[in-house]
C-alpha cells in the first residue's frame, strides 16, 4: 500500500509515523511545502524572544531524521497543487526548480493546516508588515529585527500568537500596543476572567487596545504610520498581523469534498472525508465539540496529533474513532499561565444549556510553605445535575495540572459532587490538603444543595442590600461606598446591626467568608445571597471598564 500525506507538521507527521510503526512494508510519503517537517507553532514566538536561542530546536524532526528513523519519504519544498481522486493521483510542484511531477497513491492524507487571515487593507504589503504561522515566518520576523532599528510595534490581535508575540516583543524592550477588536483578548476565556488578563497585560506596560481595528498602513514623511478605526495614528516600525486563521481548504474544495463551518473539511469519527481513500486531518478539518457535539473548528496540536493517530489506525485495519475536541489550552503570559477547557458561557448559552459557576480565588500550594501564590478558578456546570462542562484558570502557578484534571473531568463527565472526592496529591509545596478542585467541587455542591444562593458581579445592583465581610485594612484598601462593613470575626456580636427585613448580598476578597457569613446569617433566619468571586475579582471587571489604555493598576492577584 501506499500513502501520501500532504503537509508535514503535527497530524501529517504523527500519521507517517504511526503507519509506519504498524506497518514496516509500506510506501509512505510526505509533500510539505514549506522547508521543515515536525515543527512546533508555539514554540514560535520563543524564538523570536530570545527564550529559544537555537533555530534547530524548533523542529523535532528533519527530513533525514525522519528517513533514518521511519524510512518515510520526506520531500520539504513540495508543494500539492491538485489532486484527481478518480486516478488517485496529485500533482506536485517543486517549489526548488518549478518542476511538476504527478504521484499516485492507494490513500491520501490531508493535513495541509491552516493559514494567517491577512485582511485586504490599504499598506498591507508593506515591508513592515509581517504574521506568523511557519518556521520561514519565524525567521523573517526575526531576521527584520536584527536588521532594522524597531523601536515601535503593532500587533493586531489578541488570541495565542498575539499575546506570545506581544510579550516576547516587550521582553525584548520594545513599545508594543495591541489592536483588539473584540472587547476582550482571548475568546475561550469569558469577559469576566479576560478583564484580569487586561489589567495583568497593562500592568507590563504593555498598551491594550479593545474594540479597535488597524484601518490602513501608510508611509509620511519616510515614516510608517497605523490608522486605527478611531482614526488614531501609532507610528510603527513593524506590524505583526495575528487576527487569526482559517483552514486551508483550496485542495479539497476543488475536487468537491466536502466543507463545513468556516470552510473547514468535513470527516467521520475515522477522519475520512466523503471521497473514498482521501482522510483529513489538524486545523483543515471541522470536529465535534465533546461537551455539546456541536460542529466546531478547534485548532490545536493535541487534537491533530490525535486525529493522525486515528487515521493510521484506521487504514491499517484498526477502527479506534475520534470523539471530540474540548478546547483544552493554556498559554503563558510574562509570568502568568491563563488555562481554558471545555464550554465558556457564550459556548453554554449557544447550546442551550441551563448552567451555572462558580469563581474561586485558591492558593497554588499551602499558604504556609513560601511562594504560594493566587489563581482565579472558574468552573461551569449543569444546573440540574452538576455535570462539570468548563473550566478557566488564572494564575502564576499549578495553573496547568489543575486544568488538566477539570480536563479531564469532563471527560470523564463528571459532576461536582465526583471533584469533592477526587483524591489528589498533596504536600505543602505541591497544593493544599483541599485542592483548589476539591474546593470547586464543595462550592458547587453547596449551590445545588441549597445551603446557599449565589448572585454574580454582574446581577449586583448599586441599590441592592451589600455586607462587607473582609478586614478592616482590607476595607480601607477599597470597598464598595453602600456596603455595610462587618469583618467576619465579628459578625456573630454585631448581628443586631443588619437589617433582618432585607435580602443581603454579601462579599469578601475571594468569596469563601463571605459563605460562612451566609451560613451564619441563614441559620439566624436572614435571607441572603453570597457574591461570586469576591471584591478581587469585582476590582479587576471595574477596573478594566474605566482603565485607560495606558493604566498602570495592579491586577489584583
Amino acid at each position: 500500500m501506499k500513502v501520501v500525506i500532504v503537509g508535514g507538521v503535527a497530524g501529517g507527521a504523527t500519521a507517517a509515523a504511526r503507519l509506519r510503526r504498524l506497518d514496516e512494508n509500506m510506501e509512505i510519503i510526505i509533500l510539505e511545502r514549506s522547508g521543515f517537517i515536525s515543527y512546533a507553532n508555539c514554540g514560535l514566538p520563543y524564538y523570536i524572544g530570545g527564550t529559544i536561542t537555537d533555530r534547530e530546536e524548533l523542529t523535532l524532526q528533519t527530513p533525514q531524521s525522519f528517513y533514518n528513523r521511519f524510512r518515510i519519504d520526506v520531500r520539504v519544498h513540495n508543494e500539492v497543487i491538485s489532486i484527481d481522486a478518480n486516478k488517485k493521483t496529485v500533482v506536485v510542484r517543486n517549489l526548488v526548480d518549478n518542476q511538476e511531477y504527478e504521484e499516485n497513491y492507494d490513500k491520501l492524507i490531508l493535513s495541509p493546516g491552516a493559514k494567517a487571515i491577512i485582511p485586504p487593507l490599504e499598506g498591507i504589503d508593506n515591508q513592515k508588515v509581517l504574521s506568523l504561522r511557519t518556521v520561514e515566518d519565524t525567521f523573517k520576523i526575526d531576521d527584520y529585527i536584527k536588521g532594522h532599528s524597531v523601536k515601535n510595534v503593532v500587533v493586531v490581535g489578541a488570541g495565542f500568537i498575539g499575546l506570545e508575540m506581544a510579550e516576547n516583543l516587550k521582553e525584548k524592550g520594545m513599545n508594543v500596543t495591541i489592536v483588539q477588536l473584540m472587547d476582550q483578548v482571548m475568546a475561550p476565556l469569558d469577559k469576566d476572567m479576560a478583564s484580569i488578563v487586561h489589567n495583568y497585560i497593562r500592568n507590563k506596560g504593555v498598551n491594550l487596545l479593545l474594540e479597535t481595528s488597524l484601518e490602513r498602513i501608510v508611509e509620511k514623511s519616510n515614516k510608517t504610520y497605523a490608522i486605527l478605526n478611531n482614526q488614531k495614528e501609532l507610528e510603527v516600525d513593524l506590524i505583526i498581523m495575528a487576527v487569526g486563521v482559517v483552514p486551508e481548504n483550496s485542495l479539497a474544495k476543488d475536487i468537491g469534498i466536502d466543507l463545513g463551518i468556516k470552510g473547514a473539511i468535513q470527516v467521520n469519527e475515522y477522519m475520512q472525508t466523503n471521497i473514498k481513500d482521501i482522510y483529513a486531518v489538524g486545523d483543515v478539518v471541522e470536529v465535534k465539540h465533546f461537551v455539546t457535539q456541536n460542529k466546531a473548528v478547534i485548532s490545536l496540536a493535541g487534537p491533530a496529533n490525535k486525529q493522525g493517530r486515528i487515521v493510521a489506525n484506521h487504514i491499517c485495519g484498526l477502527k479506534t474513532s475520534y470523539k471530540g475536541s474540548q478546547g483544552s489550552s493554556i498559554l503563558k503570559l510574562f509570568n502568568m499561565h491563563i488555562a481554558s477547557t471545555g464550554l465558556n458561557e457564550r459556548d453554554a448559552k449557544d447550546a442551550q444549556i441551563d448552567y451555572d459557576y462558580v469563581i474561586l480565588t485558591s492558593a497554588s500550594h499551602a499558604t504556609y510553605y513560601p511562594n504560594s501564590k493566587s489563581m482565579f478558578v472558574k468552573v461551569l456546570f449543569e444546573k440540574q445535575n452538576g455535570l462539570i462542562i468548563g473550566g478557566q484558570i488564572i494564575g502564576f502557578d499549578g495553573v496547568d495540572k489543575r486544568i488538566d484534571v477539570l480536563t479531564t473531568a469532563i471527560r470523564a463527565q463528571m459532576t461536582a459532587f465526583d471533584l469533592t472526592e477526587l483524591d489528589l496529591v498533596y504536600a505543602p509545596p505541591f497544593s493544599s490538603a483541599k485542592d483548589p478542585i476539591n474546593m470547586a467541587g464543595y462550592a458547587i455542591e453547596n449551590i445545588l444543595l441549597g445551603k446557599v444562593e449565589q448572585i454574580h458581579w454582574d446581577q449586583v445592583k448599586e441599590s441592592d442590600n451589600l455586607l462587607d465581610t473582609r478586614t478592616k485594612e482590607e476595607y480601607e484598601q477599597g470597598h464598595l461606598s453602600n456596603a455595610l462593613h462587618i469583618p467576619i470575626d465579628e459578625l456573630r456580636e454585631r448581628i443586631n446591626e443588619i437589617p433582618k427585613d432585607k435580602l443581603l448580598y454579601i462579599y469578601c476578597q475571594s468569596g469563601l467568608r463571605s459563605y460562612l457569613a451566609c451560613r451564619i446569617l441563614l441559620q439566624k433566619g436572614y435571607r441572603c445571597k453570597n457574591i461570586t468571586g469576591g471584591y478581587g475579582l469585582y476590582e479587576n471587571i471595574e477596573k478594566n471598564k474605566v482603565i485607560s489604555s495606558k493604566g498602570t493598576g495592579p491586577c489584583g492577584l
